[in-house]
């Protein structure tokens, strides 16, 4: 037994070493990847830090377009949202003369939803049942009248949470039997993330670059056949408008992708937090929901969707909130009840980000008080449109990058082209291309970019992912010294 004065051999932990370490960890956790706050960021981090201390940069400041968070790059929140979220913060400025009437009106019905009248008690795990209720009527709005129950909403912490809760409940089996989850490639990283952690087998399907990364129903195919072989796949995973690569999928495409569920038995499942975020001329956002009603009973009996939004992107950016929304069709009554006890085991979501997610679908209208500050939202989706122009046009410019239409969402996804010199300098960095790529230009510009590798690409491609959220003369100096800096690296590494 080592003695506990440390005169004879002792762990540095102490006379018995630490129950956890990474070798006894859980395993699972140590496969999980996040590249949106990756090594990239954290360098960006420590550079901000540095420029603090004055330490000499051949940049000012580091510009971060890693993450589609809209208020970090200065985008200013909706007026009505934060008066009612006050208001149900602090009840005493109801009486306030300076708050519009129709603000004290929604402030009121929350608070009159809440336990003790307080945002600060539990709401029902499920959700505050006015935002519930006012759930239901919106996506009843935006569907063109096809019938929504409240008991099929479920409110989230964020579209991540419900995102999260869904894959606990397909995930079972073991080896061949293990269960399979369809993602597009590139995606977003809280997929692969979570099904690592859950220790679940990721199939990839690729979007196709050629036509403006639309999904493709042979590849779709390719990809299901494939993973049969090693596991059961029984959820295929949707994001539109795309993330990161800003596509948004037509109706066609829609309707290939629910008749492939039918005929192969595979739970859908629809991101569709960016469905405000629609800029290129012709396209349309249309709902798997819509679209799958619409198809008639053969199918919207039958197949099995959840979709999921959240307050954090569209017009609203308020990801700090965590609000957000799953609506589940066609669930097993039997696992619907699995599903209220999984979620009541959370307790509830955060109270300030369900109030919010009811003020985003229940807006004021024409006529209120606060319909005059609302309309800041189409200035916002305006503003963003202009900028996904900005970001296509200019880095077409640049020879070496490819930029696809960025159609929606936040994001645009560009091809680059590295040499063999500057791919062999990276694996002597032990880095991957694009990963060496977007360090040097954050070293050199301050611009802080995410790699494509970490959201996947096809083997011998290189990308990188930026927001077009910065403010306009911003976006324009990212653009410039990302034009300058491809030029210098390319010329370097010829």
């Amino acid at each position: 037994v080592a003695s506990v004065t440390g005169d004879s051999k002792m762990s540095e932990n102490g006379p018995w070493g630490k129950v956890l370490t990474i070798d006894t960890m859980n395993p699972t956790v140590k496969k999980v990847e996040y590249a949106v706050r990756g090594p990239i960021v954290q360098r960006a981090v420590q550079i901000e830090k540095e420029l603090r201390e004055g330490v000499k940069k051949p940049f000012a400041e580091v510009i971060k377009a890693n993450i589609g968070d809209a208020h970090a790059m200065g985008q200013q929140p909706i007026t009505f949202f934060r008066q009612v979220l006050a208001m149900c913060s602090y009840p005493e400025l109801l009486n306030d003369s300076s708050f519009p009437e129709d603000a004290k009106h929604r402030a009121r019905r929350i608070l009159q939803s809440c336990g003790g009248s307080s945002l600060g008690a539990y709401s029902a795990s499920q959700g505050i049942d006015c935002v519930l209720q006012d759930v239901a009527r919106y996506i009843e709005r935006r569907d063109g009248g096809i019938p929504c129950n409240p008991e099929n909403v479920y409110l989230t912490t964020g579209a991540s949470d419900g995102i999260m809760t869904m894959l606990k409940l397909l995930v079972c089996g073991e080896d061949e039997g293990r269960t399979g989850v369809m993602i597009s490639i590139p995606q977003y990283p809280l997929y692969s993330a979570a099904l690592a952690e859950l220790g679940a087998v990721q199939i990839n399907y690729y979007l196709n670059e050629d036509k403006c990364w639309s999904m493709d129903l042979s590849e779709l195919k390719r990809s299901l056949k494939e993973a049969r072989r090693h596991c059961n796949p029984r959820a295929l995973c949707i994001i539109n408008p795309g993330n990161p690569t800003g596509q948004v999928q037509s109706r066609d495409c829609i309707e290939d992708v629910i008749r492939f569920a039918a005929k192969e038995r595979l739970l859908l499942m629809a991101d569709e937090v960016y469905q405000d975020n629609v800029y290129a001329e012709g396209c349309e956002f249309h709902s798997f929901k819509k679209v799958l009603f619409e198809m008639g009973p053969e199918y919207s009996d039958s197949v099995e969707l959840v979709s999921f939004h959240s307050t954090s992107k569209c017009y609203m950016g308020e990801c700090g909130f965590r609000g957000g929304y799953m609506e589940i069709i066609n669930m097993d009554p039997e696992v619907k009840a699995q599903l209220n006890k999984l979620v009541s085991v959370r307790l509830c979501p955060p109270v300030p980000g369900q109030a919010l997610m009811g003020l985003v679908v229940n807006p004021p209208q024409p006529g209120e008080p606060s319909y005059i500050n609302f309309i800041k939202r189409s200035a916002t989706l305006s503003a963003l449109a202009e900028k996904a122009r900005l970001t296509e046009e200019i880095l077409n410019t640049v020879p070496g990058i490819s930029c696809n239409p960025v159609q929606g969402a936040m994001y645009s996804f560009p091809s680059i082209s590295l040499s063999k010199a500057a791919i062999e300098e990276a694996a002597e960095n032990d880095q991957a291309p694009d990963m060496f790529y977007c360090m040097r230009l954050l070293e050199e510009t301050g611009i802080c970019l995410v790699p494509g590798s970490g959201f996947g690409q096809k083997d011998g491609t290189y990308h990188f992912r930026m927001t077009i959220l910065p403010p306009m003369d911003k976006l324009k100096v990212l653009l410039t010294k990302v034009k300058e800096f491809h030029q210098r690296f390319t010329n370097q590494y010829s």
